[in-house]
């Protein structure tokens, strides 16, 4: 059993070689030859790259042989069934001439049936669209018997009207027109009121008529009937249009509200709102602006105003008021329908508009800024004024939709009024900064600035948010210029500073400043500097963000993030000015450290004693700073903070300098000494003498250290008394250890 379940021994040619089997390779697919898309040479192709052509034709040749032993095999197996069907087939023939005769008959029944079926058929669409046509006829029949007795009712109407004045009549109608005008009675009857009321109402209901002709006109237009039709129902619309403008224009005469109602039902009826519109600008609007706005120049030239607007529309408000605010009651009643009218764009705004452009062309100028402002405020509040009477939200915004409104505010040109403010604020900074010297100015000027730059940048700020300059539709402008404003002041202070640096105004255009200005001058600019940070992260600031409250509350946190970020840009300035100051204080006073030179040279060789006193220079050391902030400029324009700033920044600057050079001068005079010392015991060694006797005499060097240690603690006793403490200062420390005794190494004391 053991052996039974051991696997067959199997030769190495059996595991490397070919298999000697009819299994076929893994790389050959037999069911690649069944795709429809089977492609030969690709085929080829893609096993030529790992299957070599030998072994790849005789394994395409095995597979046919493969194939057609199946073949002969499938032949084979069905044989006998091929050849016993001829001899089980018998009487083929009869039996297909049986089947064949009900078949044939059933195909004719089948036809004939068709045949009349496709008779029926034809004659029920036939019918159907004989039906059709006869309908479409009844319609356009019903149509145009509709229009005719509409177009009949009209002109039935039309004769009725109670009131027609023989000025009513047109020259351009015909006769036929003219006897429609027939049978009117008097305006000034007693009865006058019920007869408007009467005729408004029938024109009511006139134009509800003509309303439904049109729809009839729209359905039946190209037809011969209409087009005859035509020439009626034009005269019978002009004699409409006629007697309900008249009527529209008696009502507002009288103010009859019950007519002007009728006659605004009428024109809606009729979807002519334009027209009612221009009746009642002409009528009613067009005098009144022209006693606003007279017509001829000659009425304008004595006015003082000339082409301001304020005054204007003060009258103008009171004319609405008074002669127009009836009329828009009526338009703006609650289901009344009448909202469709818009009095205030298309009659009262575009005659105020029109007569602003004939006769006051100039109010529309923005080549004057400052009338140009007024009058753009002005023309903004009127409009605001206009807006009050719209009942909701929607007729607001019907209103501003308005063409007539978008061509009125068209005619402001805020941009070019900006440009020109820009000039104007822009050019006065830059031609106060383009100046070669810091100007000061007077005291009636100086707005808490010191400066004339200064005060024309604090000038030119409060001018983009003065009332008289700003405009909020144009705010993120002006935000703007304030900025560049700014930005403009800091880098004139910048490149002063560089070019007081580099000593060359040449490469910092603008910066001539710097050169020629004086130690005090600075004063003045660190003033100015705190001054203006101080004034625009704190009032200005306000005052922008109070202007800017209706805007949203991060617009609001964008703008105080941009003034206070110029503000800090601005105040980091102040540190450059105070180290050139520094500098400058420091060049004064280290030339008297000039005199440390004739120190070593006083007792290098000779029997000088030890000296007991500090030497004159050490008084001048800090005689410029001294004198810098006891002068009246510094008094009077820095606090106590900036000038412990200055005289600790340039107390460490001369400590520094003076300890370079005291150290050089110290290790000069050492390595001097030793050098004289190995020459002088080199020649005692020659000449024989005893080296051993120890020189009793104190040498030059230690003579001058003490000179150096006595002026170090007289430099001391001087920084004490102008408050700066020496022990915080490093540099005074290593200069104390410099050239103070051994003794006194550890411990500074004057």
């Amino acid at each position: 059993m053991a052996s039974a379940d051991l696997a067959p021994v199997r030769s190495p040619a059996d595991i490397f070689g070919d298999p000697i089997d009819d299994t076929n390779p893994l790389w050959f697919k037999e069911d690649l030859f069944l795709s429809p898309d089977f492609d030969s040479e690709s085929y080829i192709a893609d096993l030529r790259t790992f299957v070599p052509f030998d072994t790849l034709r005789s394994q395409l040749r095995s597979h046919l042989s493969s194939l057609k032993h199946d073949l002969v095999d499938l032949i084979n197996r069905d044989y006998n069934d091929f050849v016993n069907l001829s001899t089980k087939l018998v009487d083929v023939d009869s039996a297909v001439a049986r089947m064949r005769a009900p078949l044939t008959d059933l195909r004719d029944k089948i036809a004939a049936f068709r045949s009349s079926l496709e008779t029926s058929l034809l004659a029920v669409q036939d019918g159907i669209r004989r039906r059709a046509e006869a309908a479409s006829a009844r319609e356009v029949l019903e149509l145009l018997l509709d229009t005719f007795h509409v177009v009949s009712k009209v002109e039935k109407l039309i004769k009725e009207l109670p009131s027609v004045p023989d000025d009513w009549s047109n020259g351009d109608l015909s006769a036929t027109e003219k006897n429609y005008l027939i049978n009117g009675i008097s305006r000034h009857g007693e009865n006058e009121s019920n007869t408007r009321e009467t005729q408004s109402m029938l024109l009511e209901r006139i134009a509800s008529e003509m309303n439904r002709l049109k729809f009839y006109m729209a359905h039946a237009k190209d037809l011969p009937f209409v087009d005859n039709m035509e020439k009626r129902i034009h005269s019978a619309s002009l004699l409409l249009d006629s007697s309900l403008g008249h009527c529209f224009v008696n009502g507002l005469e009288h103010r009859d509200e019950n007519v002007i109602y009728n006659c605004l039902r009428a024109y809606a009826a009729m979807d002519n709102t334009r027209n009612a519109e221009e009746i009642f600008r002409t009528t009613i609007v067009a005098p009144l602006i022209g006693k606003v706005i007279p017509h001829s120049s000659s009425e304008l030239a004595g006015e003082a105003s000339g082409n301001e607007l304020q005054e204007d529309y003060r009258q103008i408000k009171e004319y609405v008021e008074r002669n127009c605010e009836f009329l828009l009651e009526i338009s703006s009643r609650e289901n009344s329908g009448l909202h469709v009218f818009d009095f205030l764009a298309n009659s009262i705004l575009k005659e105020v508009l029109l007569a602003i452009q004939k006769r006051k062309p100039g109010a529309f100028s923005p080549g004057r800024p400052t009338e140009f402002l007024k009058n753009y405020k002005s023309s903004i509040d009127f409009v605001a004024h206009l807006e009050g009477y719209c009942p909701s939200r929607f007729a607001v915004s019907k209103f501003r939709a308005e063409p007539v409104y978008l061509e009125f505010m068209k005619q402001w040109n805020i941009g070019v009024y900006f440009s020109l403010r820009f000039q104007e604020i822009a050019g006065a900074l830059d031609s106060a900064l383009t100046s070669p010297n810091l100007v000061q100015s007077s005291y009636s000027e100086s707005q808490g600035v010191i400066l004339k730059q200064s005060r024309t940048l604090l000038e030119c700020l409060r001018a983009c948010w003065s009332e008289d300059v700003l405009l909020l539709s144009s705010s993120d402008r002006f935000l703007r210029l304030s900025l560049q404003l700014l930005s403009r002041y800091s880098n004139w202070l910048s490149s002063g500073l560089d070019a007081c640096k580099s000593g060359n105004a040449d490469t910092h255009p603008g910066s001539e400043w710097a050169i020629s200005a004086a130690l005090d001058d600075l004063v003045y600019v660190i003033h100015d500097i705190n001054f203006l940070v101080s004034e625009i992260c704190g009032d200005y600031l306000q005052l922008v963000l109070q202007l800017l409250a209706s805007c949203p509350a991060d617009v609001q946190d964008l703008v105080k993030q941009g003034i206070l970020q110029s503000g800090t840009s601005l105040k980091d300035l102040a540190a450059p000015v105070m180290n050139s100051i520094i500098e400058a204080l420091v060049e004064k006073s280290v030339e008297d450290l000039r005199h440390l030179k004739g120190i070593a040279a006083a007792y290098r060789m000779t029997n000088k004693p030890l000296p007991v006193r500090h030497s004159p220079y050490v008084s001048g050391l800090l005689r410029p700073i001294k004198a810098f902030l006891e002068g009246d400029r510094a008094t009077a324009y820095l606090t106590k903070e900036i000038k412990d700033e200055l005289l600790r920044g340039t107390a460490f600057e001369i400590t520094r300098r003076y300890y370079e050079l005291v150290e050089d001068l110290v290790t000069v005079a050492r390595k001097t000494e030793s050098s004289l010392q190995r020459i002088r015991q080199g020649a005692q060694r020659r000449q024989g003498t005893s080296s051993d006797v120890a020189d009793q005499n104190v040498s030059s060097t230690d003579k001058t250290c003490m000179q150096l240690f006595l002026d170090v603690q007289e430099y001391g006793r001087n920084l004490a008394s102008l408050g700066v403490q020496v022990t915080d200062i490093p540099a005074y420390r290593s200069l104390w250890q410099c050239v103070a005794p051994a003794d006194k190494h550890d411990a500074i004391n004057f």
